[in-house]
């Protein structure tokens, strides 16, 4: 069980680290995508690029 924390939690620093880069390519900005601010923080929910990467993942998965 310690692993598999471990292993979510060094692949959510990946994660937020490449956020940025993953905005400039234009995740994050899709429709469905939701971006707020609240109490002078910026929130992202990214519900469609999530949806997208996971079916390009299984599609990439099923060709291999």
């Amino acid at each position: 069980m310690w692993r598999w924390l471990l292993a979510v939690f060094i692949i959510l620093l990946i994660v937020n680290a490449l956020t940025p880069w993953f905005q400039r390519i234009g995740f994050g900005r899709l429709p469905g995508d939701f971006n707020f601010t609240l109490f002078g923080r910026r929130f992202s929910l990214p519900f469609m690029s999530t949806i997208l990467l996971s079916l390009a993942a299984a599609l990439i998965a099923r060709l291999i």
